[in-house]
């Protein structure tokens, strides 16, 4: 996943000078005055530093080279920043390699270049699409129709789940809700149902009617095996996994046979039935005989709490 690989790059830049001061206590040193040179932006002294270690160093982490390239594109070096930019892309770190490119490319007024630095940025993952849009760097880009096209995929990049299809499928859930049995209307709790986490995670918070009894589940879709996950959990201890996916309009789930303390094997299915845009049918059986006979573990209907 594009945003799973930029986070592991965010990392590895913000550690990656723990390498050079294996090289030994000069590199050590060079590291720490270079870094205090770039923090003040005193990019003289940063080129010749970040230079000095990129030799010092037998193989300088990512940092190094996007560093001295960042310094000689502000001295106007824009030969040497490319190769150092270019560098930094042979070490691994191509989406910020790239836009480094992107930026001497616009100094060197060849938009031409600078777009495609761009293009290449965001396929790999880039996803600071306000740093796009705020970086004087790349000030005489902006009003090119292209530049949208860049700063939209570094908000995809940023948030993948909010645009991706298969992650809205379970929207339909979402709200505050009033629970009640789907026979006889017998009041049974309240549920809020949340995006969290850039979008990604559809969050249940139930709470039972007349008791302490509440719980949590955590929905997402998993991309590598294509199908949605919940993990429930609550307050005794409990705590249950489904997998599954949309089918025919509702959510589909099911767990695995489950050793009981009986010594029988359980297997739950739930479904989630969209009744229409205020309501929600969530309809839960088990199975102990492997599947031949189901029973009817719970049926609630969920009714949208108004809004006044």
């Amino acid at each position: 996943m594009k945003m799973t690989r930029l986070l592991v790059w965010a990392f590895l830049l913000a550690v990656g000078l723990g390498k050079a001061a294996a090289q030994g206590p000069n590199a050590e040193t060079l590291s720490k005055e270079a870094n205090a040179a770039y923090e003040t932006k005193d990019w003289e002294k940063t080129a010749k530093l970040y230079g000095e270690l990129s030799r010092e160093i037998t193989e300088p982490p990512p940092r190094v080279w996007l560093r001295l390239g960042a310094a000689l594109r502000s001295l106007g070096k824009y030969d040497e920043a490319l190769v150092a930019f270019e560098k930094a892309n042979q070490s691994g770190a191509g989406l910020f390699g790239e836009y480094g490119k992107a930026c001497v490319y616009a100094a060197l007024q060849q938009p031409e270049k600078a777009f495609s630095a761009l293009d290449s940025a965001v396929k790999q993952g880039y996803a600071d699409p306000e740093n796009l849009q705020s970086d004087p760097n790349l000030a005489t880009l902006r009003s090119d129709a292209r530049f949208a096209k860049i700063v939209e995929q570094a908000k995809k990049n940023q948030r993948p789940c909010a645009y991706a299809a298969e992650n809205r499928q379970f929207d339909f859930w979402l709200g505050e809700w009033e629970v009640s049995t789907t026979q006889g209307a017998v009041p049974a709790g309240n549920s809020k149902i949340d995006l969290i986490l850039e979008d990604c995670v559809v969050e249940e918070n139930w709470k039972s009617l007349g008791s302490m009894y509440a719980g949590k589940s955590y929905n997402i879709y998993n991309a590598a095996l294509k199908r949605w996950e919940q993990y429930w959990v609550d307050n005794v201890g409990g705590n249950i996994f489904f997998y599954g996916g949309l089918k025919d309009g509702m959510m589909d789930y099911w767990t695995d046979e489950l050793p009981q303390p009986d010594g029988t094997k359980l297997r739950r299915h739930l479904q989630f039935i969209k009744m229409g845009p205020d309501t929600v049918r969530q309809f839960s059986q088990g199975s102990s005989d492997g599947g031949k006979t189901w029973k009817v573990e719970y049926d609630f209907t969920y009714r949208r709490k108004s809004k006044g």
